[in-house]
């Protein structure tokens, strides 16, 4: 892939404020120092892969991208997405305010043919919903498997490659009792494309648990599986609960 460079535009919409994850509620993000609701990750993942899709229709079925989520984007703001493809064929891909602000980063690249499919993770009960735990460092086990998230893919109004990524939202939300919390980085691999009615198996295993600057964050593994097809496999890292404005910094 020779050298190629793309924008593009899109005003950002706040789709969950009636989710369950109430940091995309002003009223309670203010709480935790923001402005208003924060537009989802994965809604500003999607964003950012549309440039990534004109250079490399390809990436859908055997592309990479680490995402790095930095500053929050706001409904009604307008979201510049800049993509740069480099001589070694990797993207850099960023999306901003028109300011420049930087909100988030990532780097996508296309993988040989020939590189093995890791192994899936296995299937585990999924905790019905009203027993669910609130995650704690007593819960939160690296190593641990999460109860598995089964269901059709539907794209109705959101993007594909938003859409394969909120599974990995939903192994969180699904396992735990979340209170807010907030996606701030994603290591995807795709290794096939899923169709719209598919049942789709998300797979998770709790990596890492850490705490930083206040925050409580989590990592798990995902795989996404239909029938006997690797779909997506992520590295999904979430502060599961952050720091209010009023507690010790």
């Amino acid at each position: 892939m020779g050298r190629a460079f793309l924008i593009h535009r899109v005003r950002a919409q706040n789709i969950a404020v009636e989710s369950d994850n109430k940091i995309h509620d002003d009223q309670v993000a203010a709480k935790y120092g923001f402005r208003g609701g924060l537009v989802p990750g994965v809604t500003v993942y999607g964003y950012m892969t549309v440039p990534i899709m004109e250079m490399a229709p390809e990436w859908l079925e055997r592309g990479s991208m680490t995402l790095r989520l930095m500053e929050p984007f706001y409904d009604g703001e307008e979201v510049v997405v800049r993509a740069e493809a480099g001589e070694d064929g990797s993207i850099a891909v960023a999306a901003g305010r028109e300011d420049g602000t930087a909100c988030a980063r990532g780097t996508a690249s296309i993988r040989k043919r020939s590189q093995p499919a890791p192994a899936r993770l296995p299937e585990h009960p999924l905790p019905a919903m009203d027993q669910r735990a609130a995650p704690s460092s007593d819960n939160v086990i690296p190593g641990a498997l999460l109860g598995t998230v089964m269901e059709r893919l539907d794209l109705s109004g959101r993007s594909y490659s938003e859409r394969l990524l909120r599974y990995s939202n939903d192994i969180l939300a699904r396992n735990f009792r979340l209170g807010p919390w907030i996606h701030t980085a994603s290591e995807i691999e795709n290794w096939a494309v899923a169709r719209e009615g598919d049942k789709l198996s998300a797979r998770g295993r709790v990596l890492e648990r850490f705490d930083r600057k206040g925050h409580e964050f989590v990592v798990v593994d995902v795989t996404i599986v239909e029938g006997e097809r690797l779909i997506q496999t992520v590295r999904h890292t979430a502060i599961y609960n952050p720091r209010s404005t009023d507690a010790p910094r």
